[in-house]
């Protein structure tokens, strides 16, 4: 092997040394994944309603019992991807019944409809996993409640909650949620018929929690 060769091999060397991380660097990032869609099964608390005209000395109220729920969202990250915005739909199919009203009047089967429009947002915890994500998350929107009987109304509500999504891979991802929900009563609407009597709620803020769960798929 003559010397020309030698220098040749070192040179050829140290180009198969340096190419690895020249082209890497050179590879382009991942695009970002904008997009979430989460389908989710969940469960609601009850939540009462006083009765008008109130009996003094009694508590006659209209109580929604509690139930599973379920739904689907959709969202979009904004710039910074520590914010999500989202549209969901949740669904609760229960049973209202009255209780200290005389006579006692049936129950009667309703199902809410929540639309509401989400904002989140994923803080920065140090020292946190990165395929665990945090969030804080506010909500608002509109409540539909409709019955066997002839009860249809639609009601203002909001939403204060957090839970943590969790990300195993790059498309699929898990969420866990908990979550405060307010709505306003509506004074003029009648729950329960019986015994020729219709019985209205009071117009008020009443509330409920959630618990949901559901897979998410990003893109």
């Amino acid at each position: 092997m003559g010397r020309k060769t030698i220098p040749a091999l070192v040179l050829i060397t140290m180009l198969l040394i340096a190419l690895p991380p020249v082209l890497s660097a050179q590879q382009p990032e991942p695009k970002p994944l904008r997009f979430e869609f989460t389908p989710f099964l969940g469960y609601r608390t009850s939540m009462s309603f006083p009765v008008e005209p109130h009996v003094i000395g009694m508590n006659p109220r209209v109580v929604l019992d509690a139930s599973p729920s379920y739904g689907v969202s959709f969202g979009m990250r904004l710039k910074n991807e520590d914010d999500l915005v989202e549209i969901r739909w949740a669904r609760q199919d229960s049973y209202v019944h009255a209780e200290d009203i005389t006579p006692q009047p049936p129950r009667q089967h309703v199902i809410l409809d929540r639309f509401h429009g989400d904002c989140s947002h994923e803080p920065y915890i140090e020292d946190w996993p990165s395929r665990a994500k945090p969030f804080v998350q506010g909500s608002v929107g509109a409540t539909h409640v409709s019955g066997s009987t002839n009860l249809n109304s639609t009601r203002f509500s909001f939403g204060l909650g957090g839970g943590t999504r969790f990300y195993p891979s790059r498309h699929l991802g898990f969420k866990i949620q908990a979550e405060w929900l307010p709505v306003f009563a509506d004074p003029h609407v009648a729950f329960i018929g019986g015994s020729g009597c219709l019985v209205h709620v009071g117009g008020t803020v009443r509330s409920q929690g959630e618990v949901l769960s559901g897979p998410l798929l990003r893109f």
